[in-house]
């Protein structure tokens, strides 16, 4: 008996997958895979459902412990992509993981998704796939199916969905991030009204301040309360959600070279990243923040493409923990106008000195004001001795008469 071993949601897509699996694919059994990473319990019931109707069985695995470390990961590499935080990339490799440790316990020899060929998607899940030995197989792609023709087909067969994707929009919620795209927000001029939002209300007049604690670049705490992640990203989403923290509105560029609409919402991700930005601020050196700026934009771009356990992570991983030894403090955050902007920040490895920086005080420690005057004349010199060349340059030059017709006499 074949086997095979489908990522499965109980949407439209998925549904599909499984009937298409054996009668175009010739398995003999398809097992459906639902991976927890921060779901709405609606989805979980959706899924449940689905699979009972269709006589599936199906295996639910929580990896929201393990996503949450990543996340936590991503935060110390300040990680985004084109402006928002990166969330539903980084679930994939975790998504992708734990089916396919179902698979191989289950004695699959096929493994396969339903995502189309113009996402990312499909790349991030196969990345991690195809170390193994199973047939790696994309019935929506390599079938060239289309949304409007999966509901024909789902209604000739009668299968239990409908439509799919929970409405008019395409929807991917996890602990990290709730991405919303499709129907009228394709059209990059579309004003979408506030009913696309679930997580983030409207920001208001009101203010609160929290206080964030980090141990080499790790969020622990909120007001000195100790959180894990999971619990820690779960209390922030709600409460800077409620501020009406985290939206973005973006054009994306996909790795397949497409540029896509999307909407995001991410309350808890831009809060911790806002707060662990500005306490790297305080305790680094110029030359650590500049060069860490590279590193933590090629991380973003490895985890973007799902590839967070390449080599180059590894050593770029290296540098960001060797910087996140002092990353250790406190930072005070205030939710304002649909902001998580940090007002204040503590720690006791802080590369800064009040008394130095103070206009109240006379010298830097053993510097002298006056110390700097041989520094502000050096200061510019090689660009004074670039223009002024420059300069003498153009003054040689001969002028040129015009001829009355507009040519050079």
């Amino acid at each position: 008996m074949t086997r095979v071993a489908l990522a499965f949601s109980g949407g439209l897509d998925t549904t599909v997958c499984v009937p298409l699996l054996e009668e175009e694919y010739g398995y003999d059994e398809v097992i459906g895979v639902t991976v927890d990473v921060g779901q709405p319990a609606s989805e979980f019931e959706e899924a449940e459902e689905t699979a009972e109707a269709l006589d599936l069985d199906h295996y639910v695995v929580d990896a929201k412990a393990e996503f949450a470390d990543l996340c936590f990961d991503s935060v110390r590499a300040n990680a985004t992509y084109q402006g928002y935080p990166l969330g539903t990339a980084l679930a994939r490799p975790v998504i992708a993981e734990a089916i396919l440790e179902v698979a191989e316990e289950q004695d699959c020899t096929g493994i396969a998704h339903g995502c189309t060929g113009k996402g990312n998607d499909q790349l991030r899940f196969e990345a991690v796939w195809r170390d193994s030995d199973l047939e790696v197989i994309a019935p929506v792609r390599e079938l060239g199916l289309t949304r409007e023709w999966e509901q024909e087909y789902a209604a000739e067969k009668e299968l239990p969905v409908e439509g799919g994707s929970g409405g008019d929009w395409s929807v991917d919620t996890n602990l990290w991030s709730r991405s919303v795209e499709g129907d009228e927000l394709e059209d990059p001029s579309y004003v979408p009204s506030t009913e696309i939002y679930n997580w983030t209300d409207e920001p208001s007049g009101e203010t609160e301040e929290i206080e964030l604690s980090f141990e080499q670049g790790y969020p622990v705490a909120i007001d000195g309360e100790e959180y894990e992640p999971v619990a820690l990203i779960e209390y922030l989403n709600e409460l800077a959600g409620s501020y009406g923290v985290g939206r973005t509105d973006s054009m994306e560029d996909r790795m397949l070279g497409l540029k896509v609409r999307e909407n995001y919402e991410h309350p808890a991700a831009t809060t911790l990243l806002n707060a662990h930005e500005a306490l790297e601020g305080l305790v680094l050196t110029q030359e650590e923040r500049e060069f860490k700026q590279l590193i933590d934009q090629k991380w973003s771009k490895k985890g973007y493409e799902g590839l967070v356990d390449a080599p180059l992570v590894g050593a770029l991983e290296g540098f960001i923990a060797e910087t996140q030894q002092r990353v250790t403090g406190t930072v005070t955050i205030r939710f304002e106008g649909g902001k998580a902007r940090p007002v204040g920040r503590d720690s006791e490895y802080a590369a800064y000195s009040a008394e130095h920086a103070s206009f109240d005080t006379e010298t830097v420690g053993k510097i002298a004001q006056e110390d700097a005057t041989g520094v502000a004349k050096y200061h510019g010199f090689q660009r004074r001795l670039a223009n002024s060349v420059t300069t003498d340059e153009s003054e040689d030059e001969p002028e040129v008469e015009l001829a009355t017709d507009g040519g050079e006499e």
